[in-house]
């Protein structure tokens, strides 16, 4: 079977990395033939698992070196016994190098190769070979033609290292790119496969490294890592002499009028995720329904900013922003939090009047925008967060100095020294309101045990996904509180109170 996304490697790469490690390869000596061989070796035997009974495919090739490994693919299955045929779009005349090598091994292993057109037929597995890591622009005709028609085949589809258009350094679909149910990819795993658009396009991936030794990837700095069970930052286990003042003070501010619900979810969630104590500031109004929810916390009914002073001075992290509003009481709260010297999550309204530019974000600080939000702070469209993921957490981590929690599928998690981490996980059923919520107490409560604020983000956004992959298996109608307990259980799996 595929590997599950855990056994994969941790490392990331970009399409230029990974084309300097195939070339350091090839001149430590492996020949590129060679590479191509085992390339289509391994994705032969991807695909034999995936579909045992399967006995009929289609490839479809382009003109690079993706396609040479498509030719390949195909000699393979023909040898095999299979019913096989390459669509080849782009005249293989055209063909060079390996590829062409490639090409003329499936022919001479009796693999029929005709010329695709919008009339040719697909059938069994179709393998895309189409289009390789290279990408940069749009897909052009009819490159694009030949990915809607695989798209719409309603065949099981296998793609050769990246399912054709998708962007290997983003994620993003460059106009058009192939529905993967399988994708067999190469020497370093690509980042594009883990955040963007690639939940819908990439399927289940099996990685090969092609035999690439370990010291073909010395000084090659990974550009992002995934974060997976065996190498998350964890909090410290308790000790039985465990007592509350160890394990923090957080505070959390927001809930204006018609927004209260937000910061009870909030607190909530730091509550549940091992704060020693909690606070919460929000509108008097509000504090009937806080004690009745959670009569654990400590609520303050603010009308004033002023009403924070004395207990600035005796907590230990701030959360910021949940239901907070951009009118007077919340800007004069947020303007209270940015004077004082404590670490701080800010989310939500936080962000916009940030954005604004009505504050300055203090030192120590953790922002988890998601990508509308990510947009104000940068002064750039939505859009351009979307196209370039990676590039818009890193640029917002520089700019605020901040660690940065850019959400979204393949949510990414930027430090201002330049570290990058990927959550994949998830589910489509936390499409709902009040999951950030949920994740800036969550944050708040790793920071109060004693996190830093890189760490701390990484290991929130993971339970947050992972709880949120646990309560989607029930399906649509998931409510942001039903992570809360998951989130608990993982987090005492991740660190157990000693006994």
């Amino acid at each position: 079977m595929p590997q599950t996304k855990d056994e994969l490697p941790d490392a990331l790469y970009r399409a230029a990395q990974v084309r300097t490690l195939d070339a350091r390869l090839i001149a430590a000596g492996t020949p590129g033939f060679e590479l191509m061989q085992r390339a289509a070796r391994a994705t032969w035997r991807a695909l034999v698992r995936q579909w045992p009974a399967a006995t009929a495919m289609t490839v479809v090739a382009g003109h690079g070196n993706n396609a040479g490994d498509g030719y390949l693919v195909a000699a393979l299955a023909r040898r095999a016994g299979w019913s096989v045929r390459v669509l080849a779009v782009g005249e293989p005349q055209r063909l060079q190098g390996d590829a062409a090598l490639a090409h003329a091994e499936a022919v001479a292993a009796g693999v029929p190769v005709q010329g695709w057109s919008a009339a040719a037929e697909l059938h069994g597995i179709v393998l895309d070979a189409l289009l390789g890591t290279g990408l940069s622009g749009d897909v052009r005709e009819p490159c694009a033609a030949a990915i809607a028609a695989i798209n719409a085949s309603g065949l099981p589809v296998a793609a050769v290292d990246i399912p054709s258009g998708l962007c290997a350094d983003t994620g993003r679909v460059l106009g058009a790119a192939v529905h993967a149910d399988l994708t067999v990819t190469f020497i370093g795993l690509k980042l594009g496969l883990f955040t963007g658009d690639a939940a819908d396009h990439v399927g289940a991936v099996v990685f090969n490294d092609l035999h690439a030794a370990a010291e073909t990837f010395s000084g090659m700095p990974a550009a992002a890592h995934r974060l997976n069970v065996s190498n998350l930052p964890r909090l410290t286990p308790r000790a039985p002499t465990a007592h509350k003042g160890r394990f923090g003070h957080v505070l959390l501010m927001g809930g204006d009028h018609g927004f209260g619900g937000a910061i009870l979810l909030s607190s909530e969630s730091a509550l549940r995720s091992g704060a020693g104590m909690v606070s919460l500031a929000t509108r008097p109004e509000h504090v009937p329904a806080a004690l009745g929810r959670l009569p654990e916390t400590m609520v303050l009914g603010t009308s004033s900013a002023n009403q924070l002073m004395g207990l600035l001075d005796k907590v230990s992290v701030l959360v910021v922003g949940p239901g907070l509003g951009q009118a007077s009481w919340g800007r004069a709260l947020l303007s209270a939090a940015a004077n004082a010297p404590l670490p701080q999550v800010w989310d939500a309204d936080a962000l916009n009047l940030l954005a604004a530019g009505a504050v300055k974000l203090p030192v120590d600080s953790v922002i988890t925008p998601h990508p509308g939000e990510a947009a104000r702070l940068l002064g750039i469209s939505t859009a351009q967060v979307q196209a370039d993921r990676p590039a818009a957490a890193l640029a917002l981590s520089k700019k605020y100095a901040a660690v940065v929690v850019l959400k979204g599928s393949g949510s990414l998690i930027a430090a201002a020294d330049g570290r990058l981490a990927v959550c994949h996980q998830g589910h489509p059923a936390m499409a709902t309101a009040g999951l950030g919520d949920v994740l800036a107490g969550l944050v708040g409560a790793l920071r109060a045990q004693g996190m830093d604020a890189f760490a701390a983000a990484c290991l929130a956004v993971w339970l947050h996904a992972n709880a949120g992959a646990q309560q989607g298996k029930f399906g649509r109608g998931l409510a942001a509180s039903d992570l809360i307990p998951a989130i608990r259980q993982l987090l005492e799996e991740q660190a157990p109170c000693l006994k």
